[in-house]
């Protein structure tokens, strides 16, 4: 490992001017792999969020050739192939990061980048496995809002959201349900983004929601993407992209309509909810349900190559 020495006037360090992605190697879990091949899980999705992320702070090289990254990527964990773990639930993590190494105080576009890649060896990112947590949507603290840098990998979003899930752990919650607005739309779940299945009350149709990407508060996440187009290849129920609010939420909890809830991220893949604390009030939710299931084993057994997925999707390293 190389130190990466900063000038103290970097841009970075003073404004905040830097942006990652979050990406996985897997070691392939396949029956008919002779190579035990090594795979990326849709790193175009990757390259695509992370030139929104620049061209949003204003970082030139915004335009850069996402194939050529891609290719970078892959020759490192190749040559990372031994810190990549096997057996499902583990993977290599690889962190894709963007500075400004600009040594200038000034509030401006910086003129100097530096792009780096990590790699780490990860396991399951909740001690628990594949177990459901409990949210509370009860903070006076807002992640994202229109306008603002909601839809895009930047540390500036991470940040300020330890203290409320400090918070949240200390009350017994393992994540804060991220709201926003007079109607209390819903719009993620901690890092993760969320989806709701539950019965329309209009339509009397079971439906799977999840907030859009339309009004620029959400993180348009590889993930939530992956379980969008998944589910409606099934053809079994509506997938709909609309905003929930809790109290469309609390009413179907009420009145017997809300079937499951989970999250949904590159580091947890998918997390079943089983609860979520609204105005002093907790809403139990049936977990682990059996879309829950199925999305994670579908999913999950794609990214580890037991599953041929849609075309694309598993790259070989």
């Amino acid at each position: 490992m190389t130190n990466m020495h900063a000038h103290h006037n970097y841009k970075n360090n003073n404004l905040g001017l830097q942006c990652f992605e979050g990406m996985k190697a897997y070691r392939s879990l396949s029956n008919d792999n002779d190579d035990n091949d090594l795979l990326l899980f849709r790193p175009d999705l990757n390259m695509a969020r992370l030139q929104n992320s620049m061209s949003r702070l204003s970082m030139p090289g915004s335009d850069f050739d996402s194939d050529e990254l891609i290719k970078c990527i892959q020759e490192l964990v190749r040559v990372d192939e031994r810190w990549v773990p096997d057996g499902e639930g583990y993977s290599l993590y690889v962190r894709p990061t963007v500075v400004a190494t600009h040594p200038f105080l000034g509030l401006a576009a910086p003129e100097s980048l530096l792009l780096y890649v990590i790699t780490s060896p990860v396991g399951p990112y909740y001690k628990t496995g594949f177990n459901p947590i409990r949210l509370t949507a009860d903070t006076k603290y807002i992640r994202a809002w229109p306008g603002g840098t909601g839809d895009c990998k930047v540390g500036g979003n991470y940040g300020p959201t330890m203290k409320a899930a400090a918070e949240a752990a200390e009350r017994g919650y393992s994540q804060v349900l991220w709201l926003f607005g007079e109607e209390d739309s819903i719009t993620e779940v901690g890092s993760m983004n969320v989806f709701f299945y539950l019965q329309n009350k209009d339509t009397g149709r079971n439906e799977l929601v999840t907030p859009p990407l339309s009004r620029g508060d959400i993180l348009p996440g590889v993930t939530r993407a992956s379980i969008v187009e998944l589910t409606r290849s099934w053809g079994e129920f509506d997938v709909t992209e609309r905003t929930p609010t809790m109290p469309e939420i609390c009413e179907a909890a009420k009145e017997g309509r809300l079937i499951e809830a989970f999250g949904a991220g590159t580091a947890a893949v998918v997390t079943p909810i089983e609860g979520i604390q609204y105005k002093g009030v907790d809403i139990e939710i049936k977990a682990i349900g059996e879309l829950t299931q199925r999305v994670w084993d579908e999913l999950t057994a794609i990214q580890y190559g037991k599953l041929k997925g849609p075309e694309g999707w598993s790259v070989v390293v």
